[in-house]
């Protein structure tokens, strides 16, 4: 899994998140108010949305692509359908 997608595009963006939401627990604390402290979760939410459409892209890129090429095309579509259902669920 690891080689069909930008890793360390990937690890870079999860660090920024986990910093984001590290914030967002320190804003809950020094009494923010609650709309800023949703918009800072909304940030965090599309961030990670980003990071599953760098995953999905490598997917289709590498995965979806050598299944197709060199394996069972069937199969790989219907892995694929199941990928792009379970992406479509992160929202």
């Amino acid at each position: 899994m690891k080689q069909c997608m930008d890793a360390e595009n990937l690890h870079r963006r999860l660090k920024k998140i986990i910093g984001q939401v590290q914030a967002i627990d320190r804003m809950v604390d020094e009494n923010v108010p609650c709309e800023d402290i949703l918009s800072q979760l909304n940030t965090a939410k599309s961030a990670l949305h980003k990071c599953g459409q760098v995953v999905l892209e490598g997917h289709i890129k590498h995965c979806v692509k050598d299944g197709i090429e060199h394996g069972d095309a069937d199969k790989t579509i219907e892995d694929f359908t199941k990928s792009v259902e379970r992406f479509a669920n992160m929202g």
